[in-house]
């Protein structure tokens, strides 16, 4: 269920000159009648000049129009402001973003927007405000150009929901193969930029919610250092993981973004002290990788040996480059994840509860004010229950006992950090760690819910712990992304940054583009 636009007048594409308009909606018009059997559209563009980054948002809208209102529906993007480009033309000489195109994952608040988590229950939270982050970006010279569809409530919901899927806006399809997933939760950012709905946008991830549906749409992904970024106005599960991050089509864009998001943040703690840089787009272009020693996570590859093939030749690229590789044997401990499920479940019950009562009254009818009220609300809406359950957060109304999370808080942050990351960075003598983020995308399924794939990956320990990870498209199964990850200590987000940068310019392995079709294979 899409809701309708902020507007829809023709003020919109206003300043585009008639002969630019003319090949714009042409394009516009034949996307709409070929998809999903079209072959790929050619690239939105990435002008920033006044006149040019108000034609690429312009254009940007039209895709959206084409490809998700219509044609394919990937039910990428739940609404957006059509009088963008207008905003985009104003701000063009404005900061280190001069004017462009955002999309916002709908669990943070942005001024314009209701944001609703995916949920119905949330369908009316109009708080007019933005989250710090959000004012960030508009003070650095960014336009937000809409909100994009997720898991509802972040994946958090029940164990066997369909990633991609809310009651808002529907499932999420994957651009590359449209009856594939797009994974959780930032599953609607990581579709709308790999089908080039914006410049960048901006997910949240607790544990795998930026790098999973990164990887699987073929676009980067950063979840940087937890404190990096401003948590206050998002929809919360866990204050001990919590983060948002950039989404985009190359690091330097996605560094880029991060610069103008990050900051520190009076109502949040974790941002108090937060080891950040000022621009993090330096030195990108020019890093070497000559003599950096990476540790690669060989038993974190999985079964899928398509992924492993494509894996080693991102390794192969790392070494061309001057890295140094070192084997790394690793064995999860156990104690790690059962804590942190803890944690996230007292944690979600308590940040929810702090979060609803922050928001205003709704206009009509009653408005949640604790995850006791939200569950309520989900038993009596058949359109909130037809796919899956809400066990977990029935699970998660029931974990109260405050000695016990603070235990398990101490005990997984410290295993995840202290000795997971720490030790494997220090005792190898590496910088970074490498690992494939996740296989290929697997057939979505509301009926039976996620079908994993064989992969691992290796980013709960950096979630749990807080520390960065960046994923970058590395090549493709079959014309399916998939990502490498970069993983680095605490606080090192630049550096990583940097060595994602170095590989995107070591690869050699070539990118599918999106079809925006069925999947079919050896095409």
């Amino acid at each position: 269920m899409k809701t309708a636009p902020i507007t829809r007048s023709a003020l919109a594409i206003a300043w585009l000159s008639a002969t630019a308009l003319a090949g714009t909606l042409a394009y516009a018009q034949s996307a709409q009648q070929d998809a999903p059997e079209a072959s790929q559209p050619a690239e939105a563009p990435h002008m920033h000049t006044s006149f040019g980054e108000t034609m690429a948002v312009t254009e940007y809208i039209l895709r959206i129009q084409a490809l998700d209102d219509n044609g394919p529906m990937l039910n990428a993007v739940i609404d957006y402001n059509v009088e963008a480009p207008v905003e985009a033309r104003r701000l063009a000489s404005t900061g280190i973003l001069r004017g462009r195109s955002i999309l916002v994952k709908d669990n943070i608040e942005t001024r314009e927007f209701p944001t609703t988590a995916g949920s119905l229950a949330l369908a009316q939270n109009r708080t007019g405000r933005d989250a710090p982050l959000i004012a960030n970006i508009r003070e650095a010279g960014g336009v937000i150009l809409g909100k994009t569809n997720l898991s509802e409530w972040a994946n958090i919901r029940s164990n066997d929901s369909t990633s991609g899927w809310s009651a808002v806006e529907g499932l999420t399809r994957n651009p590359h193969a449209i009856d594939r997933n797009t994974c959780g939760s930032s599953s609607g950012s990581g579709a709308a930029i790999a089908a080039g709905f914006a410049w960048a946008a901006i997910g949240t991830e607790t544990n795998g919610s930026i790098s999973c549906p990164a990887s699987i749409n073929g676009v980067v992904g950063f979840k940087p250092s937890v404190g990096l970024v401003s948590r206050t106005h998002i929809v919360p599960i866990s204050s001990t993981q919590d983060t948002a991050g950039p989404m985009a089509k190359s690091v330097a864009d996605a560094a880029l973004l991060l610069t103008a998001m990050a900051g520190e943040d009076s109502a949040d703690s974790a941002t108090i002290g937060a080891q950040r840089s000022t621009d993090y787009t330096a030195g990108l272009g020019d890093y070497s990788l000559t003599g950096v020693r990476i540790g690669v996570m060989r038993e974190q590859i999985g079964s899928n040996d398509a992924v492993e093939d494509v894996f080693e030749a991102a390794l192969a690229d790392l070494e061309r480059a001057g890295a140094v590789l070192v084997d790394i044997s690793f064995e999860p401990n156990e104690q790690m994840y059962g804590d942190s499920f803890t944690v996230l479940l007292y944690e979600l019950r308590e940040e929810m509860g702090k979060y609803l009562h922050s928001i205003p009254e709704f206009e009509a009818g009653e408005t949640p004010r604790s995850l006791a009220d939200i569950i309520a609300f989900n038993e009596g809406n058949a359109a909130e229950m037809r796919w899956f359950d809400q066990g977990i957060f029935q699970v998660a109304e029931q974990t109260t006992d405050r000695e016990a999370y603070e235990t398990a808080r101490e005990n997984a942050v410290r295993i995840a950090g202290e000795e997971t990351l720490d030790v494997l960075l220090a005792q190898n003598n590496v910088q970074f760690l490498v690992a494939p983020t996740r296989g290929p995308a697997w057939m979505s399924d509301l009926v039976l819910g996620d079908q994993f794939n064989g992969s691992i990956g290796f980013g709960s320990p950096a979630a749990i712990a807080g520390y960065p990870h960046l994923t970058v498209p590395m090549g493709a199964v079959e014309d399916l992304p998939v990502g490498i990850s970069f993983f680095g200590a605490k606080w090192a987000d630049h550096d990583v940054l940097k060595a994602g940068a170095a590989y995107e310019r070591a690869r050699t392995a070539s990118l599918p583009a999106p079809s925006f079709r069925r999947w079919r294979p050896g095409e």
